[in-house]
């Protein structure tokens, strides 16, 4: 008798032991650093510290949906809070199979729940993102699919991990931590899409900020020399660019509307430049994507004025 109950207790405990379902966290860790490439590319591409990234299927979709007032979180690319995420799961899916003995079973053993709380409210966001692109935004991003996908993915797999644990336990984490980020994610999407001024149909939200006089006198020299500003009436980071100049200096750029639903937009020509991001500024032939500051505007249109700016 006392045997058996020492072997149920001991066929337990190994199979709560990372290393009885180690393709489990190999497999999370995978999905991990695919999401964490995802994200942190899409992040950089945000920073202006890499190239475009071409949507995949064409068209914008990518550029509306990272571009829209929900691509940004606390000043932020919100891509970068995804990146941080997948990196977290990467580190508790892979790190109890890196260590030995007690310290093995036991951090294997913590690791779980944390793994399938971080997972629940990963799909829970994603849910919430997803839903906005598709019935709000009404534009596809392809990396955001994708990262969607990830998401579900590592929910499934952490509820496979934690199969051993008593399954009312498991169900009550998940509904709880679901339903609160859901709450939360449907709160900050409400908040996130109250713009300040509205341009009305088709237009931006007025510039609020005054300009000086050097960076009007930037501005006026920025148009002499040919320079044009790409934007989309529904960009935040459009207006983050021209809210640096000012209302008065913002006046004298060459601003070219590219949404074709924009009021007086020159989508084709947009288009025809090969412009794949908003903000884009086109000096001297050199097409650049990214908010720029007004020193890096100064130094590549080659003024020469005043920089008080």
């Amino acid at each position: 008798m006392t045997s058996s109950v020492l072997s149920e207790k001991l066929r337990q405990k190994q199979s709560s032991s990372p290393a009885r379902a180690p393709w489990l966290r190999v497999a999370m860790g995978v999905l991990a650093t695919i999401g964490l490439l995802d994200t942190a590319s899409i992040t950089l591409k945000r920073w202006g510290l890499i190239g475009s990234l071409t949507c995949p299927g064409g068209g914008g979709g990518c550029d509306k949906v990272l571009g829209s007032a929900w691509g940004t979180l606390l000043g932020q690319p919100l891509s970068l809070y995804g990146a941080l995420a997948y990196g977290l799961v990467l580190v508790l899916a892979l790190s109890p199979l890196l260590l030995r003995g007690d310290s093995r079973r036991q951090w294997g053993a913590l690791s779980q729940p944390l793994l399938l709380l971080l997972s629940t409210a990963m799909a829970g966001f994603s849910l919430v993102l997803v839903g906005l692109m598709v019935f709000t935004i009404k534009a596809i991003c392809v990396f955001c699919v994708l990262s969607a996908a990830l998401c579900a993915a590592l929910f499934v797999l952490s509820l496979v991990l934690n199969r051993s644990k008593d399954r009312g336990t498991v169900i009550f984490r998940v509904v709880i931590t679901g339903l609160l980020v859901l709450l939360v994610g449907l709160g900050w999407a409400s908040l996130a899409d109250q713009p300040a001024v509205s341009g009305g149909p088709g237009m931006a939200p007025p510039v609020q900020a005054e300009s000086t006089p050097a960076k009007v006198a930037l501005a006026k020299h920025l148009t002499q020399v040919g320079a044009r500003l790409y934007t989309a009436y529904w960009c935040p980071h459009c207006r983050d660019q021209k809210e640096l100049f000012g209302k008065q200096a913002a006046a004298e750029l060459q601003v070219i509307e590219c949404a074709p639903d924009g009021r007086n937009n020159q989508a084709e020509l947009c288009k025809q430049k090969g412009v794949q991001g908003y903000p884009s500024w086109e000096i001297k032939g050199t097409i650049d994507s990214g908010v720029k500051s007004l020193d890096q505007l100064a130094l590549l249109s080659d003024y020469q004025g005043p920089r008080q700016f």
